[in-house]
């Protein structure tokens, strides 16, 4: 059952410049609610190079949505930005990625006295304790899925397949030490039921600690046989230290596309595969149907009784905005956002939502006004609030 719901939407940025989040997984607000994050560009609709630098930033929700800056990038994408995020259990440190002489790094800002480090590893998710964090090699995600990657630095090891020195990192955020815990190598070198991988090319990505932070999430992809345009993948588990392994779920070369997710709680994870779908992170490599619907980018409002999910632009023109109520099965549709035929592909801008302070909004990065990419707040305190005096009643 699909209802329709206006809402009332509030724009926080504005042109002439453009403005963004990016992905739905990260700490977008201070632990007040405050101060909300987002990134600054001045071009649209092409790839950026190793010259073109952003500015991280925070909007500041009790001041007009006044524009903080914080600092600049030149390690960023378009899907993702620079990983800029809070860091989780610190009261105002941000993070994000950045380019110094010949590697990738890492800053930490306390946006309250202004204290400012810098660590040599570029991070991609972190713990919910704010200790430690992981990341892929995004030289080589930049060279086979641009969009996610970094451009500066042309992967080293482009003529490898599966090379043992490249994978995912554990960095220490206090000292800023890192190393390998996952190799490519000793992944591409699991079983795989459907092909032998020896002649393929792998890549990690979308990496995600769980709540506890007991243990992180990854896809292992890699493109068919050459020539062939399909992209294929396996979601795994392990714990911080990379090891006890765990196989998810896995594409089958024929109907299984597996691709967003987040945990739900410390053992389930949210994976949409054809549809939503549950699993649980037990090496059962078997899940339940959540919800059948397209693909999009979905989280959990706290309490975990209802879901946000976007979609990929219907008919070509719009992207959808749904709220699920998990009990009943009910459906709210927030809102279709007019998407012109120009962001398209690697700069695309979906809206990944992502969930607000105490889950009473949601923000959006948007074209739909034609303005250009920005960030707009959408009030659903009233959804929640009538759908829990029915429940009362």
């Amino acid at each position: 059952m699909t209802t329709e719901a206006s809402v009332p939407i509030r724009k926080l940025t504005h042109g002439p410049k453009f403005h963004w989040f990016g992905y739905y997984d990260k700490l977008q607000f201070d632990p007040t609610g405050r101060y909300a994050l987002g990134m600054e560009v001045d071009f649209e609709h092409r790839s950026p190079t190793a010259s073109d630098t952003i500015k991280a930033g925070m909007i500041d929700l009790d001041d007009g949505n006044r524009w903080i800056e914080l600092g600049s990038s030149s390690a960023w994408c378009w899907q993702q930005g620079c990983m800029l995020q809070w860091r989780p259990g610190s009261a105002g440190e941000v993070l994000w990625n950045d380019r110094e002489g010949d590697h990738f790094v890492c800053h930490i800002l306390d946006v309250r006295s202004g204290s400012k480090r810098t660590i040599p590893h570029p991070v991609y998710t972190v713990s919910p304790d704010g200790r430690t964090a992981v990341a892929p090699d995004f030289s080589r995600i930049n060279d086979m899925r641009p969009g996610y990657g970094y451009a500066g630095f042309p992967d080293p090891n482009a003529d490898k397949l599966a090379p043992d020195d490249s994978g995912i990192w554990r960095v220490d955020l206090e000292t800023g030490q890192s190393e390998l815990i996952v190799s490519l190598a000793r992944i591409a070198a699991i079983p795989y039921p459907y092909k032998d991988l020896s002649d393929t090319r792998q890549y990690f990505n979308q990496l995600l600690f769980n709540p506890d932070g007991s243990r992180f999430v990854f896809l292992n992809r890699w493109w068919g046989e050459r020539g062939n345009s399909s992209r294929h993948s396996r979601m795994f588990t392990a714990n911080p230290d990379g090891s006890d392994l765990r196989l998810v779920a896995q594409d089958n070369l024929k109907d299984v596309d597996i691709s967003h997710f987040i945990w739900r709680d410390p053992q389930h994870l949210n994976v949409w595969v054809k549809s939503f779908m549950l699993y649980r992170d037990d090496g059962s490599g078997t899940g339940e149907v959540i919800l059948e619907s397209d693909d999009g980018h979905q989280s959990y409002l706290p309490g975990d009784e209802w879901m946000v999910y976007d979609a990929y632009p219907r008919e070509r023109t719009y992207r959808p905005l749904y709220l699920y109520h998990i009990e009943s099965g009910k459906v709210v549709e927030l809102g279709r956002f007019d998407s012109p035929a120009e962001y398209d592909g690697e700069w695309r801008c979906d809206l990944h939502p992502r969930v607000g302070p105490g889950g009473r909004s949601l923000v959006i990065d948007s074209v739909h006004e034609g303005d250009g990419r920005q960030l707009y707040m959408l009030d659903i305190s009233q959804i929640i609030a009538r759908k829990n005096a029915e429940n009362e009643s």
